[in-house]
């Protein structure tokens, strides 16, 4: 599994970065209001459908990283429940498994 570590890391990289890029953009059009932001993702049904799929998504991560440090010991997976939230589940999932495929 230590192969794929790099992988891991490279996705967590990839999406911290490309959806912050877009997040910065678009606060820095509207003046830096994340009210905009927050009524752009309810701006019509498909944005909203997607807010929601992310959001479960979001959810049944932590939940899943919880349940599993609990088991594992692994507290420092714990720091993959901030970036699912402040960045999101691209980076969030990625994050996670790199932490979880470390050698023990």
């Amino acid at each position: 599994m230590s192969g794929l570590r790099p992988v891991w890391l490279a996705l967590a990289l990839w999406g911290a970065v490309h959806p912050m890029y877009w997040f910065v953009t678009y606060l820095a059009q509207n003046d830096w209001s994340f009210g905009a932001l927050i009524d752009a993702w309810y701006v019509n049904a498909s944005t909203t459908g997607l807010t929601w799929d992310l959001t479960i998504a979001a959810v049944t991560l932590t939940v899943w990283i919880v349940a599993e440090v609990a088991v594992r010991r692994n507290w420092i997976a714990l720091l993959a429940i901030p970036a699912t939230f402040c960045i999101g589940v691209s980076c969030g999932l990625p994050l996670y498994l790199w932490f979880r495929s470390r050698p023990v």
